[in-house]
């Protein structure tokens, strides 16, 4: 399949300058610290489905490419997408799983975290028992990698593959379609049910639960720390994210933070960076972004409140990046991967120069 007609040459050439055509120069966020770094226990990682092959043009990476990416990019570790091509349980028996494991200690990265692609919300009650019978499969395949946490979600549309690209839009419009008819209390109902016994499996596994504060059945983190309460068990835990917040202030991510406290066991960070003349790491995308008054996109800079809150409770997990928005188009067309690469080498730099430096 052709790529995008931007190379990584072209690309690279030209970043400092988008990034100052977009006005981000003055954003530019902290380089790494190595003095300050020494000690720190949080680690970044990389969640494959950077590398799913929906967002850029270009096909997938391997599981295999994607651990050899990590390494090459920077990252210390990697997070597997729970869906094909990257890590559906039918494509993963015990054998394969532990197989693995042992190519990714061969090259020093560590497999920290398993996410699902569940939705426990559907009206249909077959839908949710396929639901659950999908997470058990996960469990038990989490269980063989050796991996403490699998990412999950109360409710989840999905995303639609299109000749265009990815796109959340379709499945969104279906899950609304499907929903309306039915209150909030009944849907958070079918959630609570479908947790409930999935958490339960994973006492069996020794697996964690770890329940992200996203959309569409979760609105904010007090609905992620709801439904923690209200199931209360050890192995029910939650993945408080930053850049899904519906109040990004730093009042309410300290707020929120101190609320998960230690029951927070992963959390993930994205968005698109390059670098300025100067070599700083500076915030380059588009998507969902406001136009401020010189008709150019604000850049969001959340990450260092979110990293200060996040020290404030001791956390000491992964800050796994994630590329899982539309990308641009240039030239007519798609980017492809090498922007995805450079993107993902720059959050790293980033993420790790914030957990170096901020207290």
């Amino acid at each position: 399949m052709k790529e995008s007609n931007i190379n990584r040459r072209e690309f690279i050439r030209n970043s400092a300058a988008s990034a100052a055509a977009i006005g981000l120069a003055s954003q530019a966020i902290p380089a790494l610290a190595d003095d300050k770094r020494k000690g720190a226990q949080a680690k970044v990682g990389l969640y494959s489905i950077t590398f799913l092959g929906v967002w850029y043009k270009g096909p997938a990476l391997t599981m295999e490419e994607v651990l050899k990416k990590s390494k090459e990019l920077g990252f210390d570790g990697i997070e597997i997408d729970g869906k094909r091509p990257h890590g559906n349980p039918l494509d993963w028996p015990t054998g394969k799983c532990k197989e693995f494991v042992k190519k990714a200690d061969d090259i020093g990265q560590e497999i920290y975290a398993v996410s699902a692609n569940n939705d426990f919300s559907s009206p249909i009650p077959e839908h949710r028992e396929c639901q659950i019978a999908y997470m058990k499969e996960l469990i038990r395949m989490t269980s063989d990698f050796g991996v403490k946490n699998l990412r999950v979600f109360l409710g989840w549309p999905g995303v639609t593959l299109h000749p265009d690209g990815g796109k959340y839009s379709i499945a969104h419009d279906i899950w609304q379609h499907t929903h309306y008819q039915f209150s909030p209390e009944e849907i958070w109902g079918w959630c609570t049910e479908g947790m409930t016994e999935c958490v339960k499996y994973a006492s069996d596994y020794g697996v964690t639960l770890a329940l992200q504060n996203h959309k569409p059945v979760i609105n904010d983190w007090k609905d992620m720390m709801r439904m923690v309460k209200e199931i209360d068990s050890p192995n029910l835990k939650v993945c408080l994210d930053a850049p899904i917040m519906v109040d990004k202030s730093p009042e309410n991510m300290m707020e929120s933070a101190k609320a998960a406290g230690d029951l927070q066991v992963l959390t993930h960070f994205g968005g698109e960076y390059g670098k300025d003349t100067d070599g700083n790491v500076v915030d380059i995308q588009v998507y969902k972004r406001e136009i401020g008054p010189d008709g150019k996109p604000i850049p969001e800079v959340i990450y260092p409140s979110f990293v200060k809150a996040m020290n404030s409770i001791g956390y000491k997990g992964y800050y796994s990046y994630e590329l899982c928005h539309p990308l641009p188009v240039k030239d007519g067309e798609k980017v492809g991967i090498d922007y995805a690469e450079y993107c993902a080498k720059n959050a790293c730099e980033m993420m790790k120069g914030l957990i170096g430096s901020i207290g």
